[in-house]
């Protein structure tokens, strides 16, 4: 089968320019990601996990490597797409969720939510319908709906921004410590949704602050260090 995501000896750093130093991410990092797969990033902090899935989203650009994606339409390097590109797949097939929710003033919870089916072209109602089944899937209460945002605590922004980075499956999911503010309820309901997700053949690299919530959907690891990389298979 050809994998989803390829990647080919990936290097991260960044110039301190101020201190006259070069800060070393991440170095020869290779992988095949294959649909329906769930690959763990492992390592202590400051390691390069968050910089690495944010480099697989091209938020950064390597130094060094390519990241082959095959999309519906054929292969491209992330690498070194144009930015156009990289936004398109970002709307249509690559998915990234994050513990941070940038939200809109004025915008409610539930129209956040909706956002990304609406543009995939499914009737405002029923888009309206579906992400208020998962809001309440991912227990926000109900009056807290049509409220903003920006007003709710940081439990309750992280369920909005998981609603609405999952409420779409993507063929690439990108998951950077989503169960970071999650109470025991909103981490069950996480669970259950990965694992309808690889269930459905979606490819998910994810780094969790509790693993131990996804150990039966974890299929490889990746261990990072400050000094090598290595890939172990999970047991």
């Amino acid at each position: 089968m050809t994998p989803v995501l390829q990647v080919q000896n990936l290097c991260k750093h960044f110039e301190m320019h101020h201190l006259g130093q070069r800060l070393m991410a991440f170095d020869g990092i290779s992988f095949d990601l294959q649909a329906g797969e769930f690959l763990l990033l492992r390592g202590p902090n400051g390691v390069g996990k968050s910089t690495l899935l944010r480099t697989l989203y091209r938020s950064y650009l390597p130094r060094a490597g390519h990241i082959w994606y095959h999309t519906t339409e054929g292969r491209i390097d992330l690498a070194r797409a144009a930015d156009v590109d990289v936004a398109l797949l970002r709307r249509r097939e690559i998915g990234f969720v994050t513990q941070f929710l940038i939200a809109r003033p004025r915008v409610a919870a539930e129209d956040i939510v909706a956002e990304p089916l609406r543009r995939a072209g499914v009737a405002a109602a029923d888009a309206l319908k579906e992400a208020r089944r998962w809001l309440d899937e991912f227990g926000v209460k109900r009056d807290l709906w049509r409220a903003y945002p920006t007003t709710f605590s940081g439990g309750e922004q992280q369920k909005i921004n998981l609603a609405r980075a999952l409420i779409l499956p993507q063929r690439l999911l990108l998951l950077d410590e989503p169960t970071a503010s999650l109470d025991v309820g909103a981490r069950a309901a996480l669970v259950r949704r990965l694992g309808d997700l690889k269930a459905q053949g979606v490819a998910m690299i994810g780094v969790f602050h509790h693993p131990g919530d996804v150990a039966d959907l974890i299929d490889r690891d990746i261990e990072l260090t400050t000094s090598e990389v290595s890939e172990d298979v999970a047991v």
